[in-house]
């Protein structure tokens, strides 16, 4: 064993004997086995897809229903645009040239229609994947159309009461008070939003109660997102801007909804190995723990697509070679 093996090993046993070191690595490795980074693209897509054409709809209709009041279109552009950077800066000093067009009204619910619908197909599928639902218990479309419409309603009626609470917090103190209780206020509501969200997208099997610890944790980081997302990505692409232009706010715009989508499926993993009790994990196999075989087996078993299809999974010495197909492991097999 050379010195970095036997470094690497000391902090496998180090972090497997402490509960915090031994969860967050166990969180890590399953964002891993997930191919968490793959799903958080997804998200994105969809995500950008949504987005800029509901801002277009959003113009667009500013510009039929308050065209020659420049001060109302403003109010309504700082008030729904304040979770978006960049895009919403543009729109905000371009206030003046907002006007009404037929056709932009159509290309924008048609595009928002097509990446509103794959974003809520894709969550559905990012919790599918981390819950290791298999395949063969995933619901059909309609049944997907059905949660993505309800999902929908809750994250319309989560916009309403975000609305109203930061106008209610902002009415009632000022200053610096003001700004403390709006970042409280929005946290708490962020984390009951994200909580509605994934009880609406996680499979009826798995409990309430076993979702509420990532949306705890997602709530706060939302909101540090909402706040200073904008100043941070404002202030890493300053100079870029100059240079690319509009390229520059398209890769801000993402990389804003790319942080977003990481703490979403952060946040389900966190749910996922408390739940299951998926650590400690092992950095360096072997050998595997306990938690290492926990998940390697439900990935296998998500694989099953067909009702007569059963994946079965044994453990055994690496250096031993594998047995028949089809061998008899000792262990029930479901009829």
């Amino acid at each position: 064993m050379n010195p970095i093996e036997r470094t690497l090993r000391a902090l496998d046993r180090l972090q497997q004997r402490h509960r915090t070191a031994g969860l967050v690595v166990g969180v890590v490795r399953k964002y891993g086995d997930d191919r968490g980074g793959l799903l958080a693209a997804l998200v994105t897509y969809y995500g950008f897809v949504a987005l800029i054409p509901l801002l277009l709809l959003l113009s667009t209709a500013l510009g039929f229903f308050l065209r020659g009041h420049p001060e109302a279109q403003r109010a309504v552009l700082d008030s729904a645009l304040a979770d978006f950077p960049i895009i919403g800066d543009q729109l905000r000093q371009n206030v003046h040239s907002l006007q009404g067009s037929g056709l932009a009204l159509v290309i924008g619910v048609l595009g928002l229609l097509y990446g509103a619908l794959g974003i809520a197909q894709v969550l559905q599928h990012a919790m599918a994947e981390i819950w290791n639902v298999p395949g063969v218990q995933r619901p059909g479309y309609w049944p997907r159309l059905g949660r993505s419409l309800l999902l929908f309603a809750v994250l319309a009626t989560g916009l309403l009461l975000t609305t109203a609470a930061g106008a209610l917090v902002g009415s009632t103190l000022a200053g610096t008070p003001a700004r403390v209780g709006g970042l409280i206020v929005s946290a708490l509501l962020n984390a009951a939003l994200c909580l509605a969200c994934f009880r609406v997208l996680t499979p009826k099997e798995i409990p309430a109660k076993a979702l509420w610890p990532g949306c705890a944790l997602a709530g706060p980081l939302f909101t540090v997102l909402q706040a200073f997302g904008s100043l941070l990505v404002t202030h890493e692409l300053r100079h870029a801007g100059q240079v690319y232009g509009f390229f520059a706010t398209v890769i801000g715009l993402l990389s804003w909804i790319y942080l977003a989508a990481q703490i979403t499926v952060y946040a389900a993993e966190t749910d996922a190995v408390l739940f299951h009790r998926l650590w400690p994990r092992s950095i360096l196999q072997p050998p595997l723990t306990a938690a290492d075989e926990k998940v390697l087996a439900s990935v296998a078993r998500k694989e099953e697509r067909r009702p007569e299809e059963h994946v079965d999974v044994s453990f055994g010495d690496p250096d031993e070679p594998p047995g028949p197909a089809g061998a008899d492991d000792g262990r029930p097999h479901r009829p």
